[in-house]
């Protein structure tokens, strides 16, 4: 839907094709960061009063330790999946493009693609289909750099939300995040390698948010889907291009699968006017950077116990580091400041302090 806006904006005629009906679910952690609210404004898109609930900051909690941190600019915004699918379809249709429901598309032909078994002729076919994108197969691009898969599920809970800010919590086999979207609810995802760790099981490694949680009603059934940190070779072949997470991903655990894709849609929607999908290829690589290290990063402090202690310890110690580190992900400051911060954030979690306080 983002792509279809931006491309449209640009003056191009527009056919999205989809086999499901909208508004269209998706778990996923329902998160918008400050930058990813301003990507949807760059779209036209105002997210409108009472549809999204406004959080100030994230919180990482492992064990007895914490850490957080205020957004150092604008605001986040919590919001049902369906509910952002809503205004977008909506604002689609507002600016003119043309949506076909319930119709697959099945293959590639070299003058388009196979929508609802006929021929749609286009110039630019858009691979928009997510983590196992078939359009991504059809054009042979599914060749990989890089790929590791996780397990994500998500379910809501009708409880008011205890804080106003995203919750982190970190554990030995998995990591939960909590998301407050209404005033009376809020999403609950946990993330790990294991296909088989659902939440009731996960929520038993962090009493004091199962306490929270106990006796609260179920907003929604509890949904699965793979998390993929993914980096192609290609993203375009031909007329063919890809987007979102059929382009490649983040794992979830950075919440920034969503604005990664608002902004690349952006960028794409330039390119497929200018006809110059080589400068789509090397934007699209710019914008992975910063989020493939923050999900380096926070793969790395998940994966090694004594890694997140220390750097848990550095974070509660000193607070600045981990308001520089929510900084640069949500791309505010510069290249240096990014470096400064984190030479000081890994000389405290090398530092003799830091071993001895394991």
């Amino acid at each position: 839907m983002a792509t279809a806006i931006a491309a449209r904006l640009r003056g191009l005629e527009v056919l999205v094709a989809d086999g499901a009906l909208p508004p269209i679910d998706k778990p996923c952690g329902e998160g918008l960061m400050p930058d990813g609210v301003q990507a949807l404004r760059d779209l036209g898109i105002t997210l409108p009063d009472g549809c999204a609930y406004p959080f100030r900051g994230i919180r990482f909690l492992s064990e007895s330790l914490k850490a957080e941190a205020r957004f150092p600019s604008g605001t986040a915004y919590g919001i049902r999946r369906t509910d952002l699918h809503r205004v977008m379809v909506e604002h689609a249709r507002t600016v003119g493009v043309r949506m076909v429901w319930q119709s697959a598309v099945s293959g590639l032909q070299p003058e388009g693609a196979v929508v609802g078994g006929k021929i749609v002729r286009a110039g630019w076919v858009v691979g928009a289909d997510g983590t196992s994108s078939r359009v991504r197969q059809w054009a042979n691009l599914d060749v990989h750099r890089r790929k590791e898969m996780r397990f994500a599920f998500r379910r809501h809970y009708r409880v008011k939300p205890h804080t106003d800010f995203m919750e982190l919590y970190w554990g030995r086999h998995c990591q939960i995040y909590v998301t407050p979207v209404g005033a009376e609810e809020v999403c609950v995802a946990v993330v790990s390698a294991s296909s088989r760790l659902r939440l009731e099981e996960a929520l038993m490694e962090f009493p004091e948010l199962a306490g929270r949680l106990q006796g609260a009603s179920h907003g929604s059934a509890e949904r699965g889907a793979i998390t993929v940190s993914r980096r192609l070779r290609h993203v375009f072949r031909d007329h063919t291009v890809l987007v979102g997470d059929a382009s490649g991903g983040v794992d979830a655990i950075t919440g920034e699968g969503l604005c990664l894709a608002f902004k690349q849609a952006a960028i794409l929607a330039d390119c497929l006017a200018s006809g110059d999908l080589a400068r789509y290829q090397s934007e699209h690589r710019r914008l992975a950077w910063r989020p493939d290290l923050m999900s380096r990063l926070m793969l790395l402090m998940a994966r090694s116990a004594p890694l997140r202690q220390r750097a848990m310890l550095a974070f509660q110690s000193e607070p600045r580091l981990f308001a520089g580190l929510l900084a640069m992900h949500v791309g505010v400051g510069s290249l240096v400041d990014s470096a400064s911060n984190g030479i000081a954030l890994g000389w405290r979690i090398l530092s003799p302090r830091s071993q001895e306080a394991l």
